[in-house]
């Protein structure tokens, strides 16, 4: 195996550390939700951070989980003719996608959230909601998530050249949603 196939493969790894860290604040969020919920009908409590904090919880599970759903090649896709195209034009179309769709994207949504943080970090940005969270914390979630999307992208993109020059064996499978 050559090294920018070991490189994919860590990268690969990190993605799917980090969707651990999706994975918690799912159950995170889930036993605040049912807390919030309790008591706000027993006790008539409630309180806007408990309410924000599941949304940055959520922000987190999609940004942080994003890049192990391209690892597993689980991400949504047109399929219009997707699942009719054998494996090596599975990996033509994919590559393809990911140059000029993802990577172009990720690269900037990075660029435009960086100073989006910053700004939010420098003055210590709380949300206007009564008891609501500083904001500083889940707009950084923003330029992580798309940079270890950009991460993931190079591993994705590293692989289907490799695929295609017969390298490594890849998995395009997909399963087309029920209709």
């Amino acid at each position: 195996m050559n090294a920018p196939v070991r490189l994919a493969y860590r990268i690969d790894r990190l993605s799917k550390a980090v969707a651990v860290i999706a994975i918690w604040l799912t159950l995170i969020c889930a036993l605040i939700s049912a807390g919030n919920a309790g008591m706000r009908y027993a006790f008539d409590l409630s309180s806007n951070a408990w309410l924000e904090m599941q949304w940055y919880m959520f922000g987190g599970m999609v940004l942080l989980g994003a890049p192990h759903l391209l690892t597993i090649n689980g991400h949504i896709r047109v399929d219009l003719f997707y699942s009719r195209l054998n494996d090596r034009q599975r990996a033509w179309l994919d590559l393809a996608g990911l140059i000029f769709f993802l990577q172009p994207f990720c690269i900037y949504m990075v660029l435009v959230c960086w100073p989006w943080f910053l700004e939010s970090w420098t003055i210590n940005e709380i949300s206007s909601n009564a008891g609501g969270l500083v904001r500083w914390p889940v707009k950084l979630l923003f330029p992580i998530g798309f940079g270890l999307l950009v991460l993931q992208g190079c591993s994705e993109i590293i692989k289907r050249v490799a695929a295609l020059k017969g390298v490594i064996a890849l998995n395009t499978h997909y399963e087309r949603p029920l209709q």
